[in-house]
């Protein structure tokens, strides 16, 4: 448990110093709604086999709210298949705000080892950890019951890690490789991340409302802008962001009508259907 403004060179000393984790090649930011939601059978597994491949083959870290509903629930389900195969362990860090914990006793202590309960009263709105995240970030900003500031603890910790120099001996691009499937057709669509300086950084947008419209604009309007993989299909955010930027960049997967996977990059929000888009979401 720590405060939403603790800094970020705190955190990562936690992380790598305490709780001996390597300094991550790549880091993949998941968001995406907090409530849940299905996937269609063949985009879970689409989903959960790329997202799996790109954080075993790059030694990454897979940051997400941590909870067990939403989009984390998601990918607890794509960590949990992978790990019923490969002895690698995956590094899935859960950054949840402390407030909407359920069964917050059981994980209060120090230098105790404690079972934590993670069935939920289906009448409570609160939520329960995910079990499949390795490590786990509580973010206490005082308030029960809302989310919001464990966001700001989260993007801090990206942008410091964004700062720290990977070996030479590492490959200079990384590549994130999604599969696509249509008519039958296996095509893939090729993330190049440029590793010269830091740790490089990759949203993954998976449904989601409002408010991860607004992370997406956070993201793409950056410096440096952070590229996002929205995952046209599941719904929502991600599916008006895909249908908005396919119809302004109509080049961008030349010949591909109806592709799973768009890549959000810099010009985006520069096109006036995006920018309306975007105000539409704010609340401000």
């Amino acid at each position: 448990i720590t405060s939403y403004d603790t800094k970020p060179d705190q955190l990562l000393q936690l992380m790598v110093k305490e709780w001996q984790m390597e300094l991550p090649k790549l880091v993949i930011s998941v968001h995406g709604g907090i409530q849940n939601f299905k996937l269609p059978s063949k985009l879970k597994q689409l989903f959960s086999k790329g997202l799996t491949k790109a954080a075993e083959t790059t030694g990454a870290w897979i940051l997400t709210e941590g909870t067990n509903t939403g989009v984390s629930r998601h990918v607890g389900d794509a960590l949990k298949i992978h790990a019923s195969q490969h002895l690698r362990k995956i590094c899935a860090v859960g950054i949840p705000p402390w407030g909407i914990i359920e069964n917050q006793k059981d994980l209060i202590g120090k230098d105790v080892v404690s079972l934590y309960q993670t069935l939920s009263n289906p009448l409570s709105k609160l939520s329960t950890l995910n079990s499949m995240h390795s490590h786990f970030i509580l973010a206490d900003d005082g308030t029960v019951g809302k989310y919001g500031n464990e966001m700001k603890l989260r993007r801090n910790l990206e942008k410091y890690l964004s700062l720290q120099k990977i070996h030479t001996s590492d490959l200079f691009y990384l590549f994130i490789e999604i599969k696509l499937h249509r008519l039958q057709k296996d095509h893939s669509l090729k993330l190049v991340i440029g590793m010269s300086q830091g740790v490089p950084l990759v949203g993954l947008l998976v449904e989601g409302g409002p408010n991860e419209i607004l992370t997406v604009r956070e993201y793409v309007t950056d410096k440096p802008a952070v590229p996002i993989v929205v995952f046209e299909g599941t719904g929502r955010a991600a599916d008006l962001l895909a249908f908005t930027h396919k119809h302004t960049l109509l080049t961008l997967l030349e010949g591909e009508r109806r592709s799973t996977a768009v890549l959000l990059n810099r010009p985006f929000p520069q096109y006036p259907l995006c920018n309306r888009l975007f105000r539409c979401s704010s609340f401000d």
